[in-house]
Protein backbone atom coordinates (compact mmCIF):
# COMPACT_ATOMS: atom_id res chain seq x y z
CA UNK A 1 0.00 0.00 0.00
CA UNK A 2 1.55 3.55 -1.27
CA UNK A 3 0.19 7.45 -0.38
CA UNK A 4 0.59 9.76 -2.81
CA UNK A 5 -0.04 13.46 -1.95
CA UNK A 6 -2.65 15.03 -5.01
CA UNK A 7 -4.92 18.76 -4.74
CA UNK A 8 -8.67 18.21 -3.95
CA UNK A 9 -9.94 20.77 -5.56
CA UNK A 10 -13.78 20.05 -7.03
CA UNK A 11 -14.29 22.23 -9.48
CA UNK A 12 -17.82 21.40 -10.67
CA UNK A 13 -20.31 22.92 -9.10
CA UNK A 14 -24.00 23.27 -9.15
CA UNK A 15 -24.78 26.82 -9.71
CA UNK A 16 -24.19 29.17 -12.61
CA UNK A 17 -20.94 28.09 -15.09
CA UNK A 18 -18.48 30.66 -16.60
CA UNK A 19 -17.32 28.87 -19.78
CA UNK A 20 -15.67 26.91 -20.60
CA UNK A 21 -17.58 24.89 -18.27
CA UNK A 22 -16.15 26.61 -14.76
CA UNK A 23 -18.04 27.65 -11.93
CA UNK A 24 -17.74 30.27 -10.32
CA UNK A 25 -17.79 28.55 -7.35
CA UNK A 26 -15.33 25.92 -5.85
CA UNK A 27 -15.11 23.89 -2.96
CA UNK A 28 -11.47 22.49 -1.60
CA UNK A 29 -11.68 19.63 0.96
CA UNK A 30 -8.56 21.31 2.16
CA UNK A 31 -11.31 23.90 3.66
CA UNK A 32 -12.56 21.40 5.75
CA UNK A 33 -9.44 20.26 6.90
CA UNK A 34 -9.66 16.71 4.63
CA UNK A 35 -6.64 17.49 2.39
CA UNK A 36 -4.94 14.36 3.60
CA UNK A 37 -2.58 11.07 2.12
CA UNK A 38 -5.16 9.02 -0.93
CA UNK A 39 -3.97 4.94 -0.44
CA UNK A 40 -3.29 3.85 -3.64
CA UNK A 41 -2.88 0.01 -4.53
CA UNK A 42 -0.55 -1.23 -7.76
CA UNK A 43 -2.77 -1.76 -10.51
CA UNK A 44 -2.24 -4.96 -12.48
CA UNK A 45 -2.27 -6.03 -16.07
CA UNK A 46 -4.87 -8.54 -14.74
CA UNK A 47 -7.06 -6.00 -12.86
CA UNK A 48 -6.98 -4.28 -16.59
CA UNK A 49 -7.98 -7.25 -18.27
CA UNK A 50 -10.23 -7.93 -15.81
CA UNK A 51 -12.25 -4.36 -15.47
CA UNK A 52 -12.15 -3.87 -19.19
CA UNK A 53 -13.91 -7.34 -20.02
CA UNK A 54 -16.65 -5.94 -18.27
CA UNK A 55 -19.41 -3.89 -20.34
CA UNK A 56 -20.31 -0.56 -19.50
CA UNK A 57 -23.34 0.63 -17.89
CA UNK A 58 -25.30 2.57 -19.87
CA UNK A 59 -25.76 6.17 -18.22
CA UNK A 60 -29.51 8.10 -17.91
CA UNK A 61 -30.87 11.18 -16.78
CA UNK A 62 -32.57 9.10 -14.54
CA UNK A 63 -29.34 7.27 -12.94
CA UNK A 64 -28.54 10.66 -11.49
CA UNK A 65 -31.44 11.25 -9.93
CA UNK A 66 -32.34 7.83 -8.35
CA UNK A 67 -31.03 9.49 -4.60
CA UNK A 68 -33.32 11.86 -4.38
CA UNK A 69 -33.08 15.50 -3.68
CA UNK A 70 -30.40 17.08 -1.01
CA UNK A 71 -29.82 17.02 1.54
CA UNK A 72 -29.02 13.40 1.66
CA UNK A 73 -29.47 10.93 4.72
CA UNK A 74 -26.29 8.89 5.18
CA UNK A 75 -28.10 5.79 3.66
CA UNK A 76 -28.85 7.65 0.66
CA UNK A 77 -25.50 9.19 0.60
CA UNK A 78 -23.73 5.58 1.00
CA UNK A 79 -25.90 4.66 -2.00
CA UNK A 80 -24.65 7.16 -4.31
CA UNK A 81 -21.05 6.29 -3.47
CA UNK A 82 -21.50 2.76 -3.86
CA UNK A 83 -23.17 3.43 -7.35
CA UNK A 84 -20.22 5.57 -8.27
CA UNK A 85 -17.85 2.91 -7.18
CA UNK A 86 -20.04 0.12 -9.33
CA UNK A 87 -19.04 2.43 -12.33
CA UNK A 88 -16.01 4.01 -12.15
CA UNK A 89 -13.30 1.53 -12.23
CA UNK A 90 -15.18 -0.49 -15.26
CA UNK A 91 -14.66 2.85 -17.31
CA UNK A 92 -11.19 3.84 -16.73
CA UNK A 93 -10.30 0.46 -17.32
CA UNK A 94 -11.79 0.73 -20.97
CA UNK A 95 -10.06 4.12 -21.30
CA UNK A 96 -6.71 2.36 -20.31
CA UNK A 97 -7.06 -0.41 -22.68
CA UNK A 98 -8.54 2.21 -25.39
CA UNK A 99 -5.20 3.51 -24.80
CA UNK A 100 -3.01 1.08 -25.38
CA UNK A 101 -4.75 -0.44 -28.21
CA UNK A 102 -2.92 2.45 -29.78
CA UNK A 103 0.21 2.35 -32.46
CA UNK A 104 2.69 1.85 -29.49
CA UNK A 105 4.82 4.85 -30.72
CA UNK A 106 1.45 7.50 -30.77
CA UNK A 107 1.00 5.95 -26.74
CA UNK A 108 4.48 6.78 -26.57
CA UNK A 109 4.14 10.23 -27.17
CA UNK A 110 4.63 12.59 -23.89
CA UNK A 111 1.28 14.03 -23.98
CA UNK A 112 -1.10 10.80 -24.72
CA UNK A 113 1.58 8.79 -22.42
CA UNK A 114 0.85 11.42 -19.63
CA UNK A 115 -3.21 10.72 -20.27
CA UNK A 116 -2.81 7.30 -19.68
CA UNK A 117 -0.87 7.50 -16.76
CA UNK A 118 -3.38 9.73 -15.48
CA UNK A 119 -5.74 6.85 -15.62
CA UNK A 120 -3.74 4.43 -14.21
CA UNK A 121 -3.60 6.59 -10.61
CA UNK A 122 -6.83 6.75 -11.07
CA UNK A 123 -7.34 3.59 -11.11
CA UNK A 124 -4.95 3.21 -8.77
CA UNK A 125 -6.86 5.39 -5.84
CA UNK A 126 -10.28 3.54 -6.62
CA UNK A 127 -8.89 -0.56 -6.26
CA UNK A 128 -8.62 -0.03 -2.25
CA UNK A 129 -12.32 0.68 -2.52
CA UNK A 130 -13.52 -2.27 -4.92
CA UNK A 131 -13.55 -4.79 -2.75
CA UNK A 132 -15.87 -2.96 0.10
CA UNK A 133 -18.93 -1.63 0.64
CA UNK A 134 -19.24 2.07 1.72
CA UNK A 135 -21.32 1.82 5.13
CA UNK A 136 -20.00 4.30 7.08
CA UNK A 137 -19.63 8.56 7.12
CA UNK A 138 -16.19 7.97 7.89
CA UNK A 139 -15.75 5.86 4.14
CA UNK A 140 -18.09 8.02 2.24
CA UNK A 141 -15.92 10.95 3.16
CA UNK A 142 -12.48 9.37 2.00
CA UNK A 143 -13.91 7.88 -1.15
CA UNK A 144 -15.54 11.36 -1.78
CA UNK A 145 -11.91 12.76 -1.82
CA UNK A 146 -10.51 10.07 -4.36
CA UNK A 147 -13.44 11.04 -6.37
CA UNK A 148 -12.57 14.90 -5.97
CA UNK A 149 -8.90 13.46 -7.18
CA UNK A 150 -10.13 12.30 -10.37
CA UNK A 151 -11.83 14.99 -11.25
CA UNK A 152 -9.03 17.39 -11.09
CA UNK A 153 -6.63 14.93 -12.55
CA UNK A 154 -8.82 14.36 -15.59
CA UNK A 155 -9.57 18.13 -16.36
CA UNK A 156 -7.16 18.92 -19.12
CA UNK A 157 -7.41 15.43 -20.71
CA UNK A 158 -9.09 16.60 -24.12
CA UNK A 159 -6.89 19.21 -25.17
CA UNK A 160 -3.52 17.33 -23.32
CA UNK A 161 -4.82 14.21 -26.45
CA UNK A 162 -5.16 16.86 -28.69
CA UNK A 163 -1.62 18.05 -28.91
CA UNK A 164 -0.54 14.62 -28.32
CA UNK A 165 -2.06 13.69 -31.79
CA UNK A 166 -0.97 16.50 -33.25
CA UNK A 167 2.53 15.30 -32.73
CA UNK A 168 1.78 11.82 -33.67
CA UNK A 169 0.48 12.51 -37.08
CA UNK A 170 2.86 11.15 -38.77
CA UNK A 171 2.15 7.67 -37.26
CA UNK A 172 -1.91 7.60 -37.06
CA UNK A 173 -4.60 8.47 -39.57
CA UNK A 174 -6.98 10.94 -39.38
CA UNK A 175 -9.85 8.85 -39.52
CA UNK A 176 -8.28 6.19 -36.47
CA UNK A 177 -7.95 9.54 -34.95
CA UNK A 178 -11.69 10.83 -35.34
CA UNK A 179 -12.46 7.21 -34.19
CA UNK A 180 -10.95 6.98 -31.08
CA UNK A 181 -12.09 10.82 -30.20
CA UNK A 182 -15.24 10.40 -30.86
CA UNK A 183 -15.96 7.42 -28.68
CA UNK A 184 -13.32 8.86 -25.98
CA UNK A 185 -14.82 11.82 -25.54
CA UNK A 186 -18.10 10.42 -25.34
CA UNK A 187 -17.29 7.85 -22.26
CA UNK A 188 -15.20 10.64 -20.65
CA UNK A 189 -19.12 12.73 -20.40
CA UNK A 190 -20.32 9.63 -18.92
CA UNK A 191 -17.35 9.29 -16.14
CA UNK A 192 -17.18 12.81 -15.48
CA UNK A 193 -20.93 12.98 -14.67
CA UNK A 194 -21.20 10.37 -12.28
CA UNK A 195 -18.46 11.69 -10.76
CA UNK A 196 -19.07 14.86 -10.28
CA UNK A 197 -22.77 14.26 -9.11
CA UNK A 198 -21.70 12.36 -5.98
CA UNK A 199 -19.16 14.95 -5.54
CA UNK A 200 -22.30 17.67 -5.46
CA UNK A 201 -24.53 15.59 -3.72
CA UNK A 202 -21.52 15.06 -0.79
CA UNK A 203 -21.55 18.93 -0.78
CA UNK A 204 -25.02 19.81 -0.47
CA UNK A 205 -26.08 17.36 2.06
CA UNK A 206 -25.53 17.41 5.95
CA UNK A 207 -24.69 14.20 8.07
CA UNK A 208 -21.20 14.14 7.45
CA UNK A 209 -20.80 17.62 8.51
CA UNK A 210 -19.67 16.56 12.46
CA UNK A 211 -16.69 14.89 10.89
CA UNK A 212 -15.28 18.27 9.63
CA UNK A 213 -12.63 19.61 11.93
CA UNK A 214 -13.62 22.93 11.36
CA UNK A 215 -17.44 24.36 11.59
CA UNK A 216 -19.84 25.31 8.68
CA UNK A 217 -19.76 29.03 8.17
CA UNK A 218 -22.51 31.28 6.84
CA UNK A 219 -20.05 31.48 3.54
CA UNK A 220 -20.28 27.68 3.11
CA UNK A 221 -24.12 28.24 3.49
CA UNK A 222 -24.28 31.00 0.54
CA UNK A 223 -22.46 28.38 -1.70
CA UNK A 224 -25.27 25.53 -1.12
CA UNK A 225 -26.60 24.56 -4.68
CA UNK A 226 -29.99 26.05 -5.48
CA UNK A 227 -33.22 24.34 -4.07
CA UNK A 228 -33.89 23.12 -8.05
CA UNK A 229 -30.42 21.22 -7.92
CA UNK A 230 -29.99 17.83 -7.62
CA UNK A 231 -26.34 17.72 -7.68
CA UNK A 232 -25.52 18.62 -11.52
CA UNK A 233 -28.77 18.71 -12.62
CA UNK A 234 -30.69 21.60 -12.24
CA UNK A 235 -34.80 20.27 -12.52
CA UNK A 236 -35.77 23.75 -13.59
CA UNK A 237 -33.72 24.80 -16.31
CA UNK A 238 -34.12 27.85 -17.78
CA UNK A 239 -32.83 27.88 -21.51
CA UNK A 240 -33.04 30.99 -22.05
CA UNK A 241 -30.80 32.44 -18.88
CA UNK A 242 -28.12 30.13 -20.51
CA UNK A 243 -28.65 31.67 -23.83
CA UNK A 244 -28.63 35.16 -22.27
CA UNK A 245 -25.27 34.42 -20.12
CA UNK A 246 -23.73 32.85 -23.29
CA UNK A 247 -24.42 35.73 -25.10
CA UNK A 248 -22.65 38.06 -22.66
CA UNK A 249 -19.44 36.28 -22.31
CA UNK A 250 -19.51 35.95 -26.73
CA UNK A 251 -20.53 39.22 -27.32
CA UNK A 252 -17.54 40.82 -25.54
CA UNK A 253 -15.14 39.02 -26.86
CA UNK A 254 -16.18 39.78 -30.05
CA UNK A 255 -16.44 43.29 -29.18
CA UNK A 256 -12.78 43.32 -27.92
CA UNK A 257 -11.76 41.56 -30.78
CA UNK A 258 -13.29 43.08 -33.98
CA UNK A 259 -15.13 46.43 -32.45
CA UNK A 260 -18.52 45.14 -32.88
CA UNK A 261 -21.26 42.99 -31.15
CA UNK A 262 -24.25 41.27 -33.05
CA UNK A 263 -27.34 41.07 -30.91
CA UNK A 264 -29.07 37.75 -30.08
CA UNK A 265 -32.97 38.15 -30.11
CA UNK A 266 -34.96 35.52 -27.83
CA UNK A 267 -38.19 34.40 -29.14
CA UNK A 268 -40.70 31.34 -28.76
CA UNK A 269 -41.37 30.04 -24.59
CA UNK A 270 -38.31 32.45 -23.30
CA UNK A 271 -40.29 31.13 -19.49
CA UNK A 272 -39.81 27.25 -20.18
CA UNK A 273 -38.04 25.70 -18.26
CA UNK A 274 -37.02 21.64 -18.19
CA UNK A 275 -34.68 19.00 -15.96
CA UNK A 276 -31.05 18.74 -17.82
CA UNK A 277 -27.57 18.96 -16.67
CA UNK A 278 -26.60 22.93 -17.57
CA UNK A 279 -23.14 22.97 -18.07
CA UNK A 280 -23.54 20.66 -21.31
CA UNK A 281 -26.27 23.43 -22.17
CA UNK A 282 -24.02 26.62 -21.89
CA UNK A 283 -21.03 24.87 -23.56
CA UNK A 284 -23.36 23.84 -26.42
CA UNK A 285 -24.89 27.08 -26.89
CA UNK A 286 -21.90 28.94 -26.07
CA UNK A 287 -20.14 26.93 -29.29
CA UNK A 288 -23.15 27.23 -31.30
CA UNK A 289 -23.03 31.49 -30.54
CA UNK A 290 -19.52 31.51 -31.44
CA UNK A 291 -20.36 30.42 -35.16
CA UNK A 292 -23.33 32.35 -35.52
CA UNK A 293 -22.05 35.67 -34.50
CA UNK A 294 -18.15 34.64 -36.42
CA UNK A 295 -20.33 34.42 -39.69
CA UNK A 296 -22.54 37.18 -38.87
CA UNK A 297 -19.15 39.99 -38.24
CA UNK A 298 -17.72 38.52 -41.02
CA UNK A 299 -20.42 38.55 -43.51
CA UNK A 300 -20.74 42.41 -42.88
CA UNK A 301 -24.31 41.59 -41.20
CA UNK A 302 -23.59 42.58 -37.86
CA UNK A 303 -26.99 44.64 -37.70
CA UNK A 304 -28.77 41.55 -38.81
CA UNK A 305 -30.40 40.17 -35.03
CA UNK A 306 -29.05 36.66 -34.49
CA UNK A 307 -32.64 34.67 -33.67
CA UNK A 308 -32.92 32.24 -31.20
CA UNK A 309 -36.60 30.30 -30.88
CA UNK A 310 -37.22 28.35 -27.53
CA UNK A 311 -39.99 25.72 -28.26
CA UNK A 312 -41.04 23.05 -26.03
CA UNK A 313 -40.69 19.62 -27.22
CA UNK A 314 -44.61 17.56 -27.67
CA UNK A 315 -45.17 15.19 -25.00
CA UNK A 316 -46.80 13.04 -28.13
CA UNK A 317 -43.39 13.50 -29.78
CA UNK A 318 -41.69 11.77 -26.58
CA UNK A 319 -44.28 9.40 -25.42
CA UNK A 320 -45.39 7.69 -28.58
CA UNK A 321 -42.33 8.54 -31.55
CA UNK A 322 -40.35 5.10 -30.66
CA UNK A 323 -40.26 3.13 -33.69
CA UNK A 324 -36.94 4.64 -35.54
CA UNK A 325 -35.55 5.05 -32.22
CA UNK A 326 -35.38 9.35 -32.87
CA UNK A 327 -36.78 9.96 -29.74
CA UNK A 328 -37.21 7.76 -27.27
CA UNK A 329 -34.05 6.25 -27.39
CA UNK A 330 -30.10 6.32 -27.10
CA UNK A 331 -28.10 4.71 -28.61
CA UNK A 332 -24.50 2.69 -27.42
CA UNK A 333 -22.52 4.55 -29.73
CA UNK A 334 -24.37 7.98 -28.75
CA UNK A 335 -22.47 7.42 -25.50
CA UNK A 336 -19.27 5.39 -25.92
CA UNK A 337 -20.55 2.09 -24.65
CA UNK A 338 -19.54 0.15 -28.03
CA UNK A 339 -16.18 0.67 -27.15
CA UNK A 340 -14.19 0.20 -30.78
CA UNK A 341 -11.40 1.48 -29.58
CA UNK A 342 -10.71 -0.81 -26.76
CA UNK A 343 -12.18 -3.92 -29.39
CA UNK A 344 -14.77 -4.87 -26.59
CA UNK A 345 -18.36 -4.31 -26.03
CA UNK A 346 -20.21 -6.41 -23.43
CA UNK A 347 -17.31 -8.46 -22.67
CA UNK A 348 -17.04 -9.66 -26.48
CA UNK A 349 -14.90 -8.39 -29.53
CA UNK A 350 -17.32 -5.79 -30.82
CA UNK A 351 -16.47 -7.51 -34.65
CA UNK A 352 -17.78 -10.53 -33.43
CA UNK A 353 -21.26 -9.09 -32.62
CA UNK A 354 -22.19 -6.46 -35.11
CA UNK A 355 -25.77 -6.48 -34.90
CA UNK A 356 -25.82 -6.85 -31.67
CA UNK A 357 -23.58 -3.70 -30.91
CA UNK A 358 -25.68 -1.94 -33.32
CA UNK A 359 -29.18 -2.76 -32.20
CA UNK A 360 -28.35 -2.06 -28.08
CA UNK A 361 -30.54 1.19 -27.17
CA UNK A 362 -30.74 2.70 -23.92
CA UNK A 363 -34.09 4.34 -22.83
CA UNK A 364 -33.92 7.56 -21.26
CA UNK A 365 -37.08 6.96 -19.09
CA UNK A 366 -39.56 4.34 -18.97
CA UNK A 367 -41.90 7.59 -18.53
CA UNK A 368 -42.40 10.65 -21.31
CA UNK A 369 -39.17 12.79 -20.55
CA UNK A 370 -39.87 16.18 -21.53
CA UNK A 371 -37.80 18.05 -23.28
CA UNK A 372 -36.97 21.60 -25.95
CA UNK A 373 -35.48 22.16 -29.20
CA UNK A 374 -33.51 25.39 -29.81
CA UNK A 375 -33.45 27.19 -33.23
CA UNK A 376 -30.60 29.78 -33.60
CA UNK A 377 -30.78 31.33 -36.83
CA UNK A 378 -28.13 34.01 -38.95
CA UNK A 379 -27.54 35.84 -41.50
CA UNK A 380 -24.09 34.69 -41.58
CA UNK A 381 -23.83 34.24 -45.77
CA UNK A 382 -24.32 30.25 -44.72
CA UNK A 383 -21.64 27.33 -44.78
CA UNK A 384 -19.67 26.93 -48.49
CA UNK A 385 -21.11 23.44 -50.10
CA UNK A 386 -17.55 22.21 -49.68
CA UNK A 387 -17.21 22.60 -45.93
CA UNK A 388 -20.33 21.58 -45.24
CA UNK A 389 -19.54 18.16 -45.54
CA UNK A 390 -16.62 18.56 -42.60
CA UNK A 391 -18.40 20.45 -40.04
CA UNK A 392 -18.47 17.91 -37.64
CA UNK A 393 -14.87 16.78 -38.15
CA UNK A 394 -11.76 17.71 -35.67
CA UNK A 395 -10.28 20.28 -37.47
CA UNK A 396 -7.03 19.84 -36.61
CA UNK A 397 -6.84 16.41 -38.14
CA UNK A 398 -6.57 17.81 -41.52
CA UNK A 399 -4.03 20.86 -40.75
CA UNK A 400 -1.03 20.63 -42.92
CA UNK A 401 2.57 20.73 -41.63
CA UNK A 402 2.67 25.13 -41.57
CA UNK A 403 -0.55 24.74 -39.19
CA UNK A 404 0.50 22.06 -37.15
CA UNK A 405 3.91 23.83 -36.50
CA UNK A 406 1.71 27.49 -35.54
CA UNK A 407 -0.26 25.16 -33.48
CA UNK A 408 1.69 23.79 -31.52
CA UNK A 409 3.92 27.23 -31.06
CA UNK A 410 0.49 28.76 -29.73
CA UNK A 411 -0.16 30.39 -32.58
CA UNK A 412 -3.13 30.83 -34.73
CA UNK A 413 -3.67 27.80 -36.92
CA UNK A 414 -6.96 28.69 -38.47
CA UNK A 415 -7.55 28.41 -42.70
CA UNK A 416 -9.35 31.61 -42.97
CA UNK A 417 -8.57 33.96 -40.36
CA UNK A 418 -6.26 34.50 -37.38
CA UNK A 419 -9.18 36.62 -35.96
CA UNK A 420 -11.22 33.26 -35.61
CA UNK A 421 -8.98 32.39 -32.63
CA UNK A 422 -10.21 35.03 -30.26
CA UNK A 423 -13.74 33.26 -30.63
CA UNK A 424 -12.05 29.66 -30.01
CA UNK A 425 -9.93 31.13 -27.01
CA UNK A 426 -13.04 30.32 -25.23
CA UNK A 427 -13.56 26.92 -26.07
CA UNK A 428 -13.34 24.08 -23.81
CA UNK A 429 -15.70 21.93 -21.96
CA UNK A 430 -14.89 19.75 -18.79
CA UNK A 431 -12.65 22.38 -16.91
CA UNK A 432 -10.06 23.23 -19.96
CA UNK A 433 -7.73 26.18 -19.72
CA UNK A 434 -9.43 29.15 -21.85
CA UNK A 435 -6.85 28.89 -24.62
CA UNK A 436 -6.27 24.87 -24.20
CA UNK A 437 -8.40 24.05 -27.35
CA UNK A 438 -8.08 27.03 -29.37
CA UNK A 439 -7.94 26.41 -33.21
CA UNK A 440 -8.19 22.84 -32.75
CA UNK A 441 -11.86 22.52 -33.70
CA UNK A 442 -13.05 20.61 -30.81
CA UNK A 443 -16.23 22.68 -30.87
CA UNK A 444 -19.52 21.12 -32.93
CA UNK A 445 -18.10 17.32 -32.42
CA UNK A 446 -18.03 17.96 -28.81
CA UNK A 447 -21.13 19.70 -28.96
CA UNK A 448 -22.69 17.39 -30.47
CA UNK A 449 -21.79 14.26 -28.21
CA UNK A 450 -22.73 16.66 -24.95
CA UNK A 451 -26.50 16.28 -26.68
CA UNK A 452 -26.69 13.32 -28.34
CA UNK A 453 -25.45 11.71 -24.79
CA UNK A 454 -29.21 11.58 -23.60
CA UNK A 455 -31.02 10.92 -26.10
CA UNK A 456 -30.90 14.56 -28.18
CA UNK A 457 -28.79 16.18 -31.40
CA UNK A 458 -27.84 18.70 -33.48
CA UNK A 459 -28.90 19.52 -37.47
CA UNK A 460 -27.69 21.88 -39.11
CA UNK A 461 -30.07 23.70 -42.21
CA UNK A 462 -27.22 26.01 -44.44
CA UNK A 463 -28.07 28.21 -47.33
CA UNK A 464 -25.41 29.20 -49.10
CA UNK A 465 -25.33 33.07 -49.43
CA UNK A 466 -27.92 33.73 -47.13
CA UNK A 467 -27.27 32.35 -43.43
CA UNK A 468 -27.53 29.14 -41.34
CA UNK A 469 -30.45 27.25 -39.17
CA UNK A 470 -29.09 25.20 -36.51
CA UNK A 471 -31.58 23.00 -34.47
CA UNK A 472 -30.81 21.76 -31.05
CA UNK A 473 -32.99 19.18 -29.13
CA UNK A 474 -32.05 18.01 -25.58
CA UNK A 475 -34.19 15.47 -23.61
CA UNK A 476 -34.94 16.21 -19.87
CA UNK A 477 -34.73 14.14 -16.76
CA UNK A 478 -38.72 14.14 -16.27
CA UNK A 479 -40.96 15.04 -13.79
CA UNK A 480 -38.96 14.77 -10.57
CA UNK A 481 -41.06 14.65 -7.08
Amino acid sequence: MTQVQRPLVIQSQLTRIYCPLQTRTRHAFSRHGLHKLLHTKTVTEADIARLASRPLHPLTLADLVRHGRPPLSAPALYSSANFTLSILPTRLAHRIQSLRNLPFIVVANPHINRIHNNYIHSLSTLLPWAEKEIATLEDEVKFTEVIADLVQTHSNTISILARGFLEARKYISPKEVTRFLDEHLRARIGTRLVAEQHITLHLSSQPHRELLSSSTSAHEDSAQPASSYIGVIDTKLRPASVITHCESIVSEICELKYGVRPHVVINGEPDYTFAHVPVHLEYIITELLKNAFRATIESGKEREPIEVTIAPLPEDDVCEQNENNSTKFISNTDQGNIDVASKTFTGQDVSDTPSAAASEMIRPLADSTPGVTIRIRDRGGGISPENYAHIWDYSFTTFNDDQVSMTLAGGPASKSSSGMDALNAISGPGGEGMNSLAGLGYGLPLGRAYAEYFGGGIAVQSMWGWGTDVYLSLRGVGEID
